[in-house]
């Protein structure tokens, strides 16, 4: 933006008198609205927080302070974001440029408002579609639905983001479009996600938005609004597309910290009295949509920090109260090797059993009921009591689901062999093998079915045939049955020729 050109344009100039930080208070410009951009001298670009009787209040997005006496014009436009194809596989800023700047963007076609509002309920459609997250605990047992909004709660260093760039690789190879938000990280951190894309081969179904610590508070607190506006893009383009923010806890600091240099009036642990709303028009502008004749959804997975476990902190209940459920990632689970750590007891998801087939569902009322028997089961033999069978049976059975639900760190798993597994483990299939001798039989199964057309081709008929997990099991015994009798009829064969 040039200054020289905006200034000819509206004829309004305005000058600073103090600088607070990031904040600018400024005289002049009479005709200014809030959240309209501004241009300074240098040729930076600000954005009006509020206006005051007698200064406005400019944020303003620079590294370097702007100095006291420093002019400044209206540009009559709020804040754009550019959109399109173009920013697929690219890593941009809040402002839509490219991170690395060796590594430009194409000038994009078409600029959207990222404070657009949120569509009306008239727009919307009922969430029916499941959106696998190639997780096997989360796909059974707390599944997601295209549009939904759950949040990822837990303490620091729990696999949070493990889990969600697995579900990113899940859903860019189904070809679906995926928006990464990092906020206020460090480029390392940023660079690994880049080259976890890069080597999974998906990173031209991926936009990643990024600011680090060392930029701009003002930037840092706009990141996930350009994000939602890009993927507001496609949605209209009618694309299923994910959103993954990382994370809502630092970016409620940030906008803290801006509203403290704004002198706000500070509420709960410091926090600006509208941080709810803050929050709150972001998540709303996901969800299933109808866009022409089909469905279009925007699915939204915030992370937020809890300190020790604590579920019940300010930002992490608010974000509870305005999202579709949540995942809990439990730091004692953590530290007892499980990945990945989610507690199914404490997390929640509100519209994603209205996603499951009946076959789907069956297995989660099963696998619900069961691991509420095993966790009961455990805290009773604490007491010393002798083992039945019975209970012997029960805890076999919980400690080879337990294992199941094991995936090594951004490993994904298609939704029906997850779901053919299970039910191998559920029916006993492997008896009294070693786990490891069994999780050396699932991976070379789950690697033929992503190699092998005809065997993928089969478990899909199988799965597709059922309806619920008894017909399933039903299915599998036959199938076992049929392979015993097959090796029966062999020998046989070899021991009539041979006489």
């Amino acid at each position: 933006m040039n200054f020289d050109d905006f200034l000819k344009q509206t004829g309004e100039i305005g000058y600073v008198d103090q600088v607070v930080g990031p904040i600018a208070y400024v005289n002049g410009l009479p005709g200014a609205a809030c959240e309209e951009l501004v241009v300074f001298e240098n040729d930076e670009i600000g954005q009006i927080l509020s206006l005051g009787t007698d200064h406005i209040e400019v944020l303003t997005f620079s590294r370097t302070p702007v100095h006291v006496g420093a002019k400044l014009t209206r540009t009559n436009r709020n804040f754009q974001v550019p959109v399109g194809r173009e920013l697929l596989g690219k890593i941009i800023d809040p402002f839509g440029r490219a991170f690395d700047p060796a590594n430009p963007i194409s000038t994009p076609k078409e600029y959207r408002s990222i404070q657009n509002p949120p569509a009306g309920i008239t727009a919307r459609k009922t969430i029916k579609r499941h959106l696998v997250t190639g997780i096997t605990m989360v796909d059974l047992l707390i599944p997601i639905g295209h549009g939904q909004r759950e949040l990822i709660i837990g303490d620091r260093k729990t696999g949070k983001t493990n889990f969600l760039l697995a579900t990113v690789l899940s859903q860019a190879k189904l070809g679906n479009v995926c928006i990464y938000v990092l906020i206020g990280r460090r480029k390392l951190d940023i660079k690994k996600v880049e080259e976890l894309f890069v080597k999974n081969n998906v990173l031209d179904k991926v936009v990643i938005v990024a600011t680090t610590s060392y930029d701009p508070q003002g930037l840092v607190y706009l990141a996930p609004y350009s994000a939602m506006t890009i993927a507001e893009y496609f949605r209209d383009a009618g694309i299923d597309t994910l959103l993954v923010i990382d994370d809502l806890s630092t970016h409620a600091k940030f906008y803290r910290e801006l509203s403290l240099l704004g002198r706000r009036f500070p509420g709960r642990n410091s926090y600006p009295a509208d941080i709810f709303h803050t929050h709150a028009r972001l998540m709303e502008r996901a969800g299933n949509f109808k866009v022409g004749d089909r469905e279009c959804s925007i699915t939204i997975l915030p992370i937020v920090e809890a300190a020790q476990g604590d579920l019940s902190g300010y930002i992490q209940t608010n974000l509870m109260s305005m999202t579709d459920g949540h995942l809990f990632f439990d730091a004692g689970l953590f530290s007892q090797g499980r990945r990945p750590a989610i507690n199914p007891f404490l997390s929640v998801t509100r519209v994603g059993q209205q996603t499951q087939s009946d076959l789907k569902r069956s297995i989660a009322r099963e696998l619900r009921s069961f691991l509420t028997l095993y966790q009961k089961t455990q805290r009773y033999i604490h007491f010393g009591e002798e083992l039945s069978e019975n209970i012997k049976t029960i805890l076999a059975t919980g400690d080879k689901i337990t294992r199941f639900f094991q995936q090594p760190p951004s490993t994904i798993t298609a939704e029906n062999i997850q779901i053919f597994l299970f039910a191998l483990v559920w029916a006993n299939f492997w008896k009294d093998e070693e786990f490891s001798k069994i999780k050396q039989d699932m991976d070379k199964w789950n690697l033929m079915y992503q190699d092998n057309p005809k065997f993928a081709e089969n478990i899909d008929k199988i799965i597709n045939e059922s309806t619920h997990l008894n017909d399933l099991l039903a299915k599998i015994r036959n199938m076992e049955a049929n392979s015993k009798n097959q090796i029966v009829n062999s020998k046989n064969t070899r021991s009539t020729s041979s006489g």
